[in-house]
């Protein structure tokens, strides 16, 4: 959708206009927080931490666009990461399992889930938020269970290295690089396709134009990250995970079936498309992917604890909405739910180095997440 009033020929999309803000409001929280820190927020150690701290949010809320955009939602994901990081560290320092059928159970784990919730939700018409209220709970008291409420310590080094690890910085220059070119070819692309439409503004010129704020910051991005111990494996994943999530949203059939059942699910079915089935997939994704955050967690404490990942859900969705994605389903985007999620852990990260007591941080957390949605709201109307 465009705004109609124009410059000449000057076209401004809501979608860019929302990115812009958010990219603002990201800048002013990060001035502000590094003014009362005392000049701490912005070092390299600390936004390498921010990362950390993102990755995990992150990929859940890419999981979580996708169940939202399709008009549904999930409260159970963070009772879900506690159980799938649980029976991870279980497999691997109780049963001896091995690494790698380790982190396979543990997404599998999520999976499941994940096709079970969608399965009631989808098939069984039971409403999605009763469906994930009861996993909350059943989750929770799964992994409670099994480990009879005892924390399971990991020493297994190469799990470990899943969440402490970092990338040596020369290997960084070398991701940087690939990315950089994919980058420059998605602009001639873009040229290319507009030229062959006959669209006047196909000139590779703008596009290249167009391309030198993404690449700016792979290079400021890869420079902070170096500054400090290189690019956090955790953050590397959530980036892999975050393009899995661009490409499905934008680049495949299914991606355009999301935003169709979330726009009008009825119309959607009447032109052929397998709601329920569509549906179904989209939870399991997420539960996929949070059985992937789980083992990022789980490793970067070094153990899998019965009360991990409490309140995680509300993160997530807090993530997506702050983004951009609209609760009533239909609108959202990969960008959006990250930046999101960067947001919401610039808060926690900031509001933690100011020594705020937690009732503070949740009504902080819990106001901006309502404005958010009335901002929605609004702009829906």
């Amino acid at each position: 959708m465009e705004i109609k009033a124009k410059t000449g020929r000057i076209k401004i999309r809501t979608s860019a206009l929302r990115a812009y803000t958010m990219v603002g409001s990201l800048v002013l929280i990060w001035l502000f927080f590094h003014w009362q820190t005392g000049s701490i927020f912005l070092t390299p150690r600390n936004l390498s931490n921010l990362m950390l701290q993102t990755s995990v949010t992150g990929i859940i809320a890419i999981g979580m666009l996708m169940v939202i955009v399709s008009g549904n939602i999930d409260l159970s994901v963070g009772s879900m990461l506690a159980l799938a990081g649980g029976v991870g560290a279980i497999c691997l320092t109780n049963l001896g399992y091995g690494l790698v059928p380790s982190l396979l159970i543990a997404i599998a784990v999520g999976l499941a889930i994940g096709f079970l919730q969608g399965f009631l939700t989808a098939y069984a018409s039971i409403p999605a938020f009763i469906v994930t209220l009861g996993g909350l709970l059943a989750w929770r008291g799964a992994i409670k269970g099994i480990s009879e409420s005892e924390t399971i310590p990991v020493t297994d080094a190469s799990f470990k290295a899943i969440g402490q690890n970092y990338l040596a910085p020369e290997l960084g220059w070398v991701l940087a690089a690939i990315a950089i070119g994919l980058v420059l070819y998605a602009a001639v692309r873009r040229s290319k396709v507009k030229k062959e439409y006959g669209l006047e503004e196909g000139r590779i010129g703008t596009e290249l134009l167009k391309a030198f704020l993404p690449i700016a910051g792979i290079v400021g991005f890869i420079l902070v990250m170096n500054a400090y111990a290189g690019i956090p494996v955790p953050v590397l994943i959530f980036l892999a995970v975050a393009l899995v999530g661009l490409f499905i949203t934008t680049n495949t059939t299914f991606g355009r079936y999301i935003y169709a059942i979330g726009g009008n699910a009825e119309a959607a079915r009447l032109s052929g498309i397998n709601n329920k089935a569509v549906v179904m997939m989209v939870f399991a994704i997420l539960g996929a992917f949070t059985g992937i955050a789980a083992l990022i967690y789980t490793a970067r404490v070094a153990s899998a604890s019965p009360d991990a990942g409490s309140l995680l859900e509300l993160d997530a969705i807090a993530a997506c909405v702050i983004g951009g994605t609209s609760l009533m389903g239909g609108r959202g985007t990969v960008f959006g739910a990250c930046l999101g999620a960067l947001i919401m852990s610039s808060l926690d990260n900031g509001m933690s180095l100011l020594n705020l007591q937690d009732y503070v941080q949740e009504l902080i957390k819990g106001s901006i997440l309502v404005a958010a949605v009335g901002v929605d709201m609004v702009g829906a109307k």
